[in-house]
C-alpha cells in the first residue's frame, strides 16, 4: 500500500506534490504536515516519510499488511 500501488504509474519523489489535492511526498500525506510528527527533515527524507507510513498505517489498521488487506478488499484507504 505504501509505495506499491503508485510505483506502476508515476516516479518515487520525496518531494512529489498533488496539486489537486495537496498530498505530498512517498506515501502522499495529507495534509502534508502530518509527517512533521516523524521528523523534521519530513520534505525531503524518504526515510522519514516512510517512517510516518508506517506509523500511521499501525495506528490505523493495526500493522502494514492489515492495511495492505483493507486496500485489497476495498480499493482505498
Amino acid at each position: 500500500m505504501l509505495l506499491e500501488d503508485r510505483a506502476p504509474r508515476e516516479r518515487l519523489e520525496p518531494q512529489r506534490h498533488q496539486p489537486s489535492s495537496g498530498a505530498y511526498g512517498l506515501v502522499q500525506a495529507l495534509p502534508a504536515s502530518k509527517m512533521a510528527s516523524a521528523g523534521s527533515d519530513w520534505k525531503t527524507n524518504p526515510a522519514t516519510q516512510i517512517k510516518w507510513g508506517l506509523d500511521y498505517m499501525k495506528d490505523r489498521y493495526g500493522s502494514a499488511c492489515d492495511a495492505w488487506s483493507f486496500w485489497q478488499a476495498n480499493n482505498w484507504y
